[in-house]
């Protein structure tokens, strides 16, 4: 019987120190086979002598993976460094504006970049709170590595920041303009990728809040992903189509000058959909040379699988929830939001066994008290395919929908809260009603959707939080992957398996079960150590 021969455990003792190497072997081989692969690995890093029988093969592969292993925190020049390295770092200043200024603590760095950061961009609310959540979670390994907080640094500013001006004409002939944007963040893992936002809270502080979130979320998934996001201050939902092709067409002329194959891919965000999106590549198409990149259509990848992101969130959620040994079967979720992230997470939720109560947009939010089955979850995506419809025309055809009852939908009793919203829509006030009445966590499904204050709350009140930059990933692994090659059990087997690794993470830094931290650390480190071979740039 062919086994596959997996997790080699091997110790190698040194005259400075000690590590431990976790070796995987993704070859299925025989128990033969495998018993004389384990015993070359042995020999190899024991500087024995390998036996004759041994294959080449085993010998090459053993060889190469000890030379690489695949962890990101047991390696020597990985997170753990010796003292005499240590010192030498924490002698350098990490600033040299008024002085030199250094620090002695993993929390000190990170109060120090925190610092720096407020000192150069004050007036970006959106992009302090999201470096300063992020960098104390970094402090532990600021801690271990002094080294990784210059990369840190370096970090904090986005290798290119575009901004110009979107000029179209409206249906009565009005010249409009908007502000358009595209922040490309980090190229260290691969090209430029990250999603579109059009809406009236698009500026420079959430685009490069976004940006530097994306970071992390893309390098989480173990692809070639770099960063990047975009988008502009315009509201889609009260324009004509027409209109809004227009404006796409005014607004890929200019970013076209800065995208392209290899280059930097956008794809769907916040009031960016399919139709934005088709109307931006053939814009593109018509004024680009080239459109596509290994037989895949530029732009279009993410169309193939528009789903992808919501499933990814209830993917997620059904981890979390194994995590816990309990599983999704007749839980009842309550939806923030009913864009397209928010339909297809309700479409993934009742293949689980869940039960969707509502869901929310301007106008206010439907519920449903019996749940919502998968007839009434069509005529809902059916009223918003229509650009600008709202959700209250949903109540004509249900005799059981209640709208904007309860005057707040966080008194609506429920076990798991999907914020697929506004960012920001969750607060404090709003975490502590759902713990009040009953709920076991909140899961976000759009970006930064629980505040800074809320995050505290969750986890004073021991709810289960899953963070979007763990939970957003869906989009990402589906363009790397390619949009029509992805099926629902591939994207299932993606999301195991990055859930797992952070959960490995998190323990790693003493923050078991802590998710947020977790995620940052994991993203971080695969990001830095790349950076670290990339020098100042």
């Amino acid at each position: 019987m062919p086994e596959r021969a997996s997790e080699i455990y091997c110790n190698r003792s040194d005259t400075k120190h000690k590590h431990n190497h976790y070796l995987s072997v993704d070859i299925t081989r025989t128990r033969e086979d495998s018993k004389m692969l384990a015993r070359t690995a042995a020999s190899v890093l024991h500087g024995r002598a390998v036996t004759k029988a041994a294959s080449p093969l085993a010998v090459t592969c053993v060889r190469e993976m000890s030379a690489s292993p695949r962890s990101l925190v047991t390696t020597e020049e990985g997170v753990h460094q010796t003292m005499r390295t240590s010192k030498n770092w924490r002698n350098k200043p990490l600033f040299r504006r008024q002085g030199d200024v250094r620090f002695k603590t993993g929390l000190e760095a990170a109060n120090l970049l925190v610092a720096e950061a407020k000192r150069r961009d004050s007036h970006e609310t959106e992009f302090i709170e999201s470096v300063e959540s992020t960098m104390q979670c970094l402090s532990p390994i600021f801690d271990r590595n002094p080294r990784y907080a210059f990369v840190a640094k370096q970090l904090m500013e986005p290798e290119r920041f575009i901004q110009f001006r979107v000029p179209w004409m409206d249906d009565t002939g009005v010249v409009r303009m908007n502000r358009g944007y595209r922040c490309q963040y980090s190229s260290s893992l691969g090209p430029y990728e990250g999603s579109l936002h059009f809406g009236h809270h698009v500026n420079t502080a959430v685009v490069k809040s976004l940006g530097f979130d994306s970071v992390f979320s893309n390098a989480l998934t173990g692809f070639p992903l770099g960063a990047a996001v975009g988008g502009s201050d315009i509201n889609p939902f009260d324009k004509s189509e027409a209109e809004m092709q227009r404006f796409c067409q005014s607004y890929m002329t200019e970013l076209a000058k800065y995208i392209g194959p290899d280059i930097d891919c956008p794809t769907m965000g916040m009031g960016v959909g399919e139709k934005e999106i088709g109307y931006l590549f053939g814009q593109y198409k018509r004024i680009s040379v080239k459109s596509s990149a290994g037989g895949r259509p530029f732009l279009m990848n993410g169309a193939m699988q528009p789903e992808a992101p919501g499933y990814a969130v209830a993917h997620f959620a059904n981890e979390m929830m194994k995590h816990k040994h309990d599983s999704l079967q007749g839980k009842r979720c309550m939806i923030i939001g009913s864009g397209k992230v928010a339909r297809a997470l309700a479409e993934k939720l009742l293949e689980y066994g869940a039960i969707p109560l509502t869901f929310s947009d301007g106008s206010g939010h439907i519920y449903e008290p019996d749940g919502i089955d998968s007839g009434k979850l069509k005529t809902i995506s059916n009223i918003k395919s229509e650009r600008g419809a709202l959700l209250g025309r949903y109540i004509i055809a249900s005799t059981s929908a209640q709208f904007n009852e309860p005057e707040d939908k966080m008194d609506i009793p429920c076990d798991l809260c999907f914020p697929c919203g506004a960012m920001n829509c969750v607060d404090e006030a709003a975490i502590n009603k759902l713990a009040d009445n009953g709920c076991q966590g909140v899961i976000e499904g759009g970006h930064c959707a629980v505040t800074v204050a809320g995050r505290k709350i969750l986890k004073k009140r021991g709810l289960v939080y899953g963070p979007h930059t763990l939970t957003m990933t869906g989009d990402a692994i589906a363009h790397a992957i390619g949009g029509k090659h992805v099926d629902d059990k591939m994207l299932q087997a993606e999301v195991s398996r990055i859930y797992n690794r952070v959960n490995v993470i998190a323990r790693e830094f003493n923050a078991r079960g802590d998710l947020f931290a977790g995620a940052n650390i994991e993203g971080f480190l695969r990001v830095a150590n790349v950076m670290l071979t990339h020098g100042a740039v």
